[in-house]
């Protein structure tokens, strides 16, 4: 019914009212008068107290005098619908950057977005993703994108976007000549309809993503096709694209692999689980000798490269920029992780190495250390790697430089934590993830004597988590020791199917808290209390404006621990 009133709108109004005015009356009338009522305020804003800038006397000139006038009250009045409608999202109005995420838009917003952004000349920013309403509808905003010409980040992930809304955004990005970001993660239709899209893309576009699009091979043929002529492409994410690398006989991933190396600019490539299989490596390695100003490589979550690293190493050393490698989840065999070390000495400017949730790469952590730049390391995680009593003491030569220390699911760190804890200089670590590694008391109360020296005095995140062995006494003096100024995530949840009540030391967390300025997030499921004590954890939290993840009903417990177990394998 509303398209059809838009429509007798389009055929019947006066020549001196805009299709669109009509439309938007019809959308004020339905509005309630509190609706409309902060227009008013707005109406007699100046151009200094509302961001636009005072170019009236250029824009004008030519006119009469009091032809000026007119002009600024328009742009005044547009500037006052403009602010109605971001505060009534609960948004505050700014005249460069539009963020609408997550507000839940529907197709009637877009509509009305797209009336104004007339108003919005100076908009390089707009971000309208995870609204999943406005799917189908996409015309209605990229008809109007000419208004914001000088847009440079444009984001519609999660829209739920169709075949027509991407041809729709294609035929409206010469409109946008200066756009460097574009991101339509998130869209499963994408996949299929990109060739629609790519032709049209400026050369001033520097960032592409395209997570979890369903790209296919032809998609990939596609998309070589344009990245060799991107001059200033430097950032390209198509991770979460499983059959990017299938339908080898039709050129796709091997395609756009061979095109990769004409792509002089590029910094950030990330692939993560995109099928890869060792002949996928060998190609992208050949373009990537050719890319010395890669700094980012993510291969990450691609268990099919197992035995055919080796394909892709001997690529490695003509990346001299290389600051950080992904290689999580990839199930690494021994053979990999030895083809790896061999070339790693020849990546000098190595800063992050990530081998973790791969078994085998436990065993590898004393050759690793021994050829790694170790004064320049700033993250080694080795999650999940089935450390030795040997690599474990070997990663602690490390410590002492990294930002991130993360050893979770590793049972050898009970009860040798002081270990680790005593090679951390201080001031240095930002992030400290000990998650389900059979820590006790003991290991505990040394983590609160490094609090108390202020080692940890710069630990932003602290991952405590399935750690149950650890008895009240350790908690209380975690939190009795101080020293966690700069904390902003602490989890302390318990493994799933599992309670411990928490009333012996949490009076010690609750008077910690003022101590802890810039705590942002506790995690504390399944822990449980009594509703006295429940309820000054909940004031706390609320009165400090921390987020609290806490479920002593159990309504949580049910959560599935099989990421658990394959942690654990």
């Amino acid at each position: 019914m509303e398209a059809a009133e838009a429509q007798r709108g389009r055929d019947g109004g006066g020549q001196r009212r805009s299709p669109l005015d009509v439309i938007m009356s019809q959308i004020r009338r339905k509005r309630s008068g509190s609706d409309r009522k902060p227009l008013g305020r707005f109406l007699s804003r100046t151009s200094e107290r509302t961001a636009i800038p005072e170019d009236a006397e250029s824009e004008n000139r030519g006119q009469s005098p009091g032809a000026a006038a007119p002009v600024e009250s328009q742009r005044d009045a547009g500037w006052g619908r403009v602010c109605v409608f971001l505060q009534r999202l609960g948004k505050k109005a700014d005249s460069r950057s539009l963020s609408l995420a997550h507000c839940d838009l529907t197709a009637t917003d877009l509509l009305e977005l797209a009336s104004l952004l007339q108003f919005l000349p100076q908009l390089e920013e707009m971000d309208v993703s995870w609204n999943e309403l406005i799917g189908g509808s996409l015309t209605t905003l990229t008809s109007h994108l000419q208004h914001v010409g000088g847009i440079r980040t444009l984001k519609l992930c999660s829209c739920r976007l169709n075949a027509d809304d991407v041809a729709a955004l294609g035929e409206a990005l010469p409109s946008a000549p200066v756009l460097e970001i574009l991101d339509l993660s998130w869209n499963s239709s994408v996949g299929g309809t990109l060739q629609s899209l790519l032709g049209k893309l400026q050369p001033s576009l520097r960032e592409l993503h395209l997570v979890a699009c369903q790209l296919t091979a032809a998609d990939a043929a596609a998309l070589g096709g344009l990245v060799a002529v991107l001059p200033k492409l430097c950032v390209l994410d198509v991770s979460c694209n499983p059959q990017l690398t299938q339908e080898v006989d039709a050129g796709g991933f091997g395609q756009l692999a061979a095109s990769l190396s004409h792509a002089v600019s590029l910094i950030v490539l990330r692939l993560q689980a995109c099928g890869l299989k060792p002949d996928d490596l060998e190609a992208l390695g050949a373009s990537l000798r050719c890319l010395p100003s890669v700094r980012q490589l993510d291969l990450s979550c691609n268990r099919s490269v197992a035995g055919g690293l080796s394909r892709l190493a001997s690529h490695l050393p003509h990346m001299a920029h290389l600051e950080s490698l992904d290689l999580h989840l990839c199930r690494l065999r021994r053979a990999d992780l030895e083809a790896l070390i061999q070339v790693l000495p020849s990546l000098t400017a190595l800063t992050a190495l990530d081998v973790s949730s791969n078994k085998e790469a436990g065993g590898a952590v004393h050759q690793l250390v021994s050829v790694l730049p170790l004064t320049q390391m700033r993250r080694l995680p080795m999650s999940s790697c089935r450390l030795t009593e040997e690599s474990f003491t070997a990663l602690a030569l490390v410590a002492p430089y990294l930002r991130s220390l993360d050893v979770s699911w590793c049972k050898v760190v009970g009860g040798r934590l002081p270990l680790l804890m005593d090679a951390l200089q201080p001031s240095v670590v930002l992030e400290l993830r000990l998650s389900s590694c059979g820590l006790t008391t003991d290991d505990l109360r040394h983590l609160a004597d490094v609090c108390r020296r202020g080692c940890v005095s710069s630990l932003r995140v602290l991952d405590l988590s399935y750690n149950g062995s650890v008895g009240d006494a350790g908690w209380a003096a975690l939190f009795a020791a101080g020293g966690l100024g700069s904390l902003e995530e602490a989890d302390l949840s318990l493994r799933p199917l599992t309670s411990a009540p928490c009333s012996a030391w949490l009076p010690t967390l609750l008077g910690a808290l003022p101590r802890m300025p810039a705590l942002a997030r506790l995690a504390m499921q399944r822990w449980s209390a009594g509703p006295q004590e429940e309820q000054q954890l909940r004031f706390s939290v609320k009165n400090r404006n921390i987020r609290l993840d806490w479920d002593p009903d159990g309504s949580d417990w049910k959560t599935s621990s099989q990421e658990e177990s394959q942690a654990e394998e």
